[in-house]
């Protein structure tokens, strides 16, 4: 059976001010959009058309996958933190989560969570309370906007997906790495993501994740070894200077 904890003051502020994930407070001077309401198609909608106009963005379908990248980054990295780091699990599902956005911030500031409860693993069932958190984060909640988005949007799940995985690949390999005290439940966390995870843990046929992962190789753009994207996020697009992601693949065409 799992235990019922809470994160400690030190672990809630690491993943507040590296990630963006807080407590919601309803007194706070925010704009609040509950993830359960872009569910909604209607709803959703009217999100990326206001966004597409704080953006400057030239079309929902760039406004979208620039959105998802932030969204992954506030969602999906600060529960893979937890989990794998202090071995506890979060509820990011849609019905728990709202973003934030204070006037004249970003407009995507912080996500924040209704119920900050935490779940840890008996020893013998972490496997068992992985999936349960992997299915709670993906099948409930990213998942599911992925496949709303890509529908009003006209955006490829492929790219949504994409936008997602990057940013877990790097979680594992830059932020949490594969040595020191988290070696362990590091190495075991990102294989099984990668390579074992079904499909139905991410609302999908297959593992939407694994198209994704391949070892990173020199180019003639980059003098360091790169994971070159198989998709494109569109960033160029609403860039200042017009600039590319560095892996993108466009810059390899």
């Amino acid at each position: 059976m799992n235990k019922q904890s809470r994160l400690a003051l030190d672990e809630w502020d690491y993943l507040s001010r590296h990630f963006g994930l807080c407590e919601y407070v309803a007194t706070r001077p925010v704009y609040s959009v509950r993830a359960l309401d872009l569910l909604d198609v209607e709803m959703c909608s009217d999100y990326l058309d206001r966004l597409t106009v704080l953006l400057q963005s030239p079309s929902r379908t760039i406004t979208a996958s620039q959105f998802f990248k932030r969204y992954a980054t506030l969602t999906a990295v600060p529960l893979l933190y937890a989990m794998t780091v202090y071995n506890k699990g979060l509820d990011l599902s849609a019905e728990n989560c709202s973003l934030e956005s204070s006037p004249g911030h970003s407009w995507l500031e912080y996500v924040s969570l209704a119920d900050i409860d935490a779940v840890m693993p008996e020893a013998s069932e972490r496997h068992i309370w992985r999936n349960t958190v992997i299915l709670a984060l993906f099948a409930g909640n990213i998942g599911k906007l992925i496949a709303v988005i890509s529908r009003v949007a006209n955006v490829p799940k492929s790219i949504l997906w994409e936008n997602v995985a990057v940013r877990v690949f790097s979680l594992y390999e830059k932020r949490i790495g594969v040595t020191g005290e988290q070696q362990e439940h590091s190495r075991a966390d990102f294989q099984y993501l990668i390579y074992q995870a079904p499909g139905a843990l991410f609302g999908e046929k297959q593992n939407p994740l694994s198209r994704f992962y391949s070892k990173p190789t020199f180019s003639s753009v980059s003098n360091t070894p790169m994971r070159v994207r198989k998709t494109c996020c569109f960033y160029y697009e609403v860039s200042s200077v017009e600039e590319y992601c560095s892996n993108c693949p466009k810059l390899r065409s």
